[in-house]
């Protein structure tokens, strides 16, 4: 891999990038290098396996020292980061030692297009970050309006085909829409990435019928993507069935962003484990937990 022009993330990448990237990464802990899941539950996207069921931002961590240990401690499947051409000696001595940080960590690489808002501008950052990062994955963001950061739904669709026709995994960040995402299914993506609530807001399913009923109508893979705020909110979304979550800025602006990102990874664990192990249904009234055996024949009702 070439090192790339600029990498960064939206909304504040990771500050204060130090080109001593040895120096940073010999007080960290160690990140295993990437290796074949062992896991006897992998999450299957596009054919390939993964171990981890958590994906994570890059962007907005307090130093590149935080980010790599947070990625230590929860081993995310992938990393997500958006390529931008700038100019400027500082900036290009910044994505530099972040591209170091990315080789460094050995995580597989999720580039996104964020910050776009044509379909054209979707193609051409795709085939940048293809060319960049020597990688056929793709995020695919389209923004729609700049307030929200909602997808544009119109364009989504025809972006995702072009890209897919181009040989791209496509991993469209979308709402949950069942309509939206059937159609991105119908075009050819594999697995869909609904969002949660609007990116950065923390709040959590803010509609959770929706989310539900698009679980339970849809077969293909789905991550939920932004809006997730506490580990609760993925553990909540991994019960209903998801199967994976997709976290940046609910971990990068914790107090104890590592400390957080290994919550996060836990929750997503536990969430996955309930959804399989089945969990009961809600009753409209109480009963009983205990056995009535020995229990006085009038107290049997």
């Amino acid at each position: 891999m070439r090192p790339p022009i600029h990498t960064t993330d939206p909304a504040n990448a990771t500050q204060d990038m130090s080109p001593n990237l040895e120096a940073m990464t010999s007080s960290a802990p160690d990140v295993p290098p990437a290796s074949e899941p062992s896991s006897p539950d992998p999450l299957i996207l596009y054919g390939e396996s993964f171990a981890s069921r958590l994906l994570l931002g890059t962007s907005r961590y307090p130093s590149p020292l935080v980010l790599h240990r947070a990625v230590g401690r929860s081993q995310p499947a992938m990393l997500t980061a958006s390529l931008r051409r700038q100019t400027g000696g500082s900036s290009a001595e910044a994505s530099r030692s972040f591209w170091q940080l990315l080789q460094a960590m050995a995580v597989p690489v999720l580039p996104n297009t964020a910050g776009c808002h044509t379909v054209q501008e979707v193609i051409t950052t795709a085939e940048m970050a293809r060319e960049v990062f020597e990688t056929d994955w793709i995020k695919l963001e389209l923004i729609g309006d700049t307030d929200t950061l909602q997808p544009d739904v119109v364009h989504l669709p025809q972006a995702a085909e072009h890209l897919i026709r181009a040989g791209f995994k496509v991993l469209p960040y979308c709402t949950e829409d069942l309509v939206l995402c059937r159609r991105l299914v119908e075009v050819g993506c594999q697995a869909v990435m609904p969002w949660a609530a609007p990116i950065g807001t923390g709040q959590g399913p803010v509609n959770p019928y929706a989310m539900r009923m698009l679980r339970e109508r849809l077969e293909v893979p789905m991550i939920v993507d932004a809006g997730l705020g506490r580990p609760s909110h993925a553990c909540t979304v991994m019960e209903w069935g998801y199967d994976a979550v997709l976290l940046n800025t609910a971990v990068a602006l914790a107090q104890d962003p590592v400390a957080m990102a290994g919550a996060f990874a836990q929750a997503v664990s536990a969430g996955r484990a309930a959804f399989l192990g089945g969990t009961m249904s809600a009753q409209e009234a109480a009963q009983a937990s205990t056995p009535v055996l020995g229990t006085p024949f009038w107290h049997q009702t």
